[in-house]
């Protein structure tokens, strides 16, 4: 029976880290860890993470400001001998900031679309043909954000960061009609005690953020490990499996 191999982008911090615990901590697992720096000592940690059964963790180089890079490290989990992808996380991302849309500059919005938005794209096509090639119901989940919300935005300032995240829907909805075959959605983490999230709170009056990292992403893999294109497909999930508003 070939192992279940889920491919997850920011790997070796946060969010990113967290799914690969949860991923890897289940029997018959590869996962892919994709992260800038496979030699920095974060990276090296994941070798050492508890695992289920039969399970291992395989790192890779990315870097979500090229675009080629995703197709690299494709590249290296081939070489690995991963021959096919049963779950893709695009995770990694940026948010250096929170400023008002008066103050923002052009060239921080486009360095937020860059890498939390294109970045999605660039990754989805990478990894497609390999998605393709699984015997299980494929996800392609990628990493949301209420900050980006539309009908729920949240009355904070945000103008690179969650101008970028609102994106990601739109390209949610589309890859899940354009590939019937593939469940593809946007995950909401909820506001998780990361850097990010608590560098967010702090910036916003307040001592950190509420939901932690366990909570959160065992969420989002019970979601993209159990939910199904009909019921997920093209929406904005929770990590408690609620589907929100756009």
């Amino acid at each position: 029976m070939a192992p279940t191999v889920a491919f997850v982008t920011g790997a070796n911090r946060g969010l990113g880290l967290g799914l690969v615990k949860g991923f890897v901590a289940k029997p018959d697992y590869i996962v892919v860890a994709a992260v800038r720096d496979p030699g920095h000592a974060t990276a090296q940690e994941l070798a050492k993470l508890s695992t289920g059964k039969g399970s291992r963790v395989i790192v890779v180089k990315y870097d979500a400001s090229f675009e080629q890079s995703a197709f690299d490290a494709v590249e290296q989990a081939t070489d690995h001998g991963v021959d096919h992808l049963d779950y893709v996380v695009a995770n990694a991302g940026i948010a250096k900031g929170y400023p008002f849309v008066k103050d923002v500059k052009r060239a921080d919005i486009l360095e937020h679309i860059e890498v939390n938005v294109l970045s999605v794209v660039s990754l989805y096509q990478a990894t497609r043909d390999l998605l393709r090639k699984s015997t299980m119901k494929p996800v392609f989940a990628i990493m949301g954000s209420g900050g980006g919300a539309l009908g729920r935005q949240p009355p904070v300032p945000s103008a690179s960061y969650g101008a970028s995240k609102s994106i990601l829907p739109w390209y949610g909805v589309r890859i899940n009609a354009e590939d019937e075959w593939l469940n593809t959605f946007v995950l909401d983490p909820g506001w998780v005690q990361t850097d990010m999230g608590n560098s967010a709170a702090k910036g916003w009056g307040i001592e950190s953020a509420p939901d932690t990292i366990e909570k959160s992403t065992g969420g989002m893999v019970r979601v993209i490990t159990e939910g199904t294109k009909e019921k997920y497909g093209g929406k904005v999930v929770l990590y408690t499996g609620e589907v929100q508003e756009w």
